[in-house]
């Protein structure tokens, strides 16, 4: 399986090849390295591995945390490799040439160019914040109006059903944390309330790292775009609701 593991460590000469060679003596395929920040004598960087399925991934723990100065930030599964930022152009033109279903593109790809597990796109009323209070369940009846509660406009296959969201106002770009340990990011269109939602949970006994600020900017730079060439058809996203949501407090 695959396998993404945020390390931090110190940022000096042999450090990264220390970390890659106890990878591979755990048992680890490296297949990709992307260095997420360099800052203060310090770096931040995701490897994706390929691991034997049958192994405990206790043993890689063990392994770095035996490093000195290393930290494991986070180890989770990944569907693929992360794609790396080129290709973010590449999912742009899609959208641009299919602006009709350029929305639900968005949201389907970004998930697999962060290693992320699901993403969705909801609509938040201005004044949700000062509303927002105990869970509350959000319905798809007739009797349901754009405006007095969050509605989920569009989530990808892997979203979990019923959908929760976190409380996500004041609308701005950044990571947050839910009550069930999920690592959120979120990023505002800019346009009729319209927000992107981006999720990683943990999977058993692997806790996913939270997204990192690098990976913040890179789902705001993308939404930022894709509002500019969608344009007024994010205005029309505040039609029915397709999934059913319930928004927790942070």
């Amino acid at each position: 399986m695959l396998l993404r593991v945020r390390v931090t460590l110190p940022d000096r000469p042999g450090a990264l090849g220390q970390v890659a060679r106890t990878l591979g003596v755990a048992g680890a395929d490296i297949v990709q390295v992307v260095v997420l920040e360099r800052l203060g004598g310090r770096a931040v960087d995701d490897f994706t591995v390929v691991w034997p399925g049958a192994a405990r991934v206790e043993r890689l723990l063990a392994g770095l945390a035996a490093i000195p100065g290393v930290q494991v930030d986070g180890v989770w599964k990944a569907i693929g490799a992360p794609v790396a930022g080129g290709h973010d152009a590449e999912l742009l033109a899609q959208v641009a040439a299919n602006p009709a279903d350029g929305l639900a593109t968005l949201v389907d790809a970004v998930p697999g160019l962060l290693a992320a597990d699901w993403a969705a796109a909801a609509v938040v009323p201005a004044d949700w914040a000062a509303r927002a209070g105990s869970p509350r369940p959000l319905s798809a009846g007739p009797d349901l109006q754009l405006g007095k509660e969050p509605t989920t406009v569009y989530a990808s296959w892997r979203a979990p059903s019923p959908l929760r969201l976190p409380e996500i106002t004041p609308l701005r770009a950044r990571p947050m944390s839910g009550p069930d340990d999920t690592r959120y990011a979120v990023a505002p269109f800019g346009r009729a309330g319209l927000v992107l939602v981006v999720a990683r949970s943990d999977d058993e006994e692997l806790p996913a790292a939270a997204f990192h600020v690098t990976e913040v900017d890179r789902i705001a730079q993308l939404v930022r775009a894709a509002a500019v060439i969608l344009g007024d058809r994010l205005d029309q996203a505040g039609a029915p609701p397709v999934v059913s949501a319930v928004i927790e407090p942070s």
